[in-house]
């Protein structure tokens, strides 16, 4: 193990240890139909006030998520209550349906 860092093992535990879960397209856009269309448009295109997504890579769409839970990211009060509201098998069936389209 000569030449790894702390870092760089702890990291690799983490993501050893974090629980996988396939992504559901399907449910993604039942929960987008339900909470994201209303700000995003029904094919997640956005508007002049509301960002599109749709295309968004599952790792961007994911931290973007991450980001409006722990406060880093604070540009809308809106979606910072909306990503409170879903869980990470929620999040990662969002950003697998949104990455669906194109």
């Amino acid at each position: 193990m000569k030449g790894l860092s702390i870092s760089t093992i702890l990291a690799a535990l983490a993501v050893l240890a974090a629980p996988t879960y396939a992504a559901d397209v399907a449910a993604g856009k039942a929960l987008a139909e339900e909470s994201c269309a209303d700000c995003h448009g029904d094919d997640g295109t956005g508007d002049d006030k509301n960002p599109a997504i749709n295309g968004m890579a599952a790792d961007k769409f994911t931290k973007a998520m991450k980001e409006y839970q722990d406060g880093t990211r604070t540009k809308s009060q809106k979606m910072t209550k909306a990503a409170k509201e879903v869980n990470d098998a929620q999040i990662a069936d969002l950003a697998a349906y949104y990455g669906s389209l194109k």
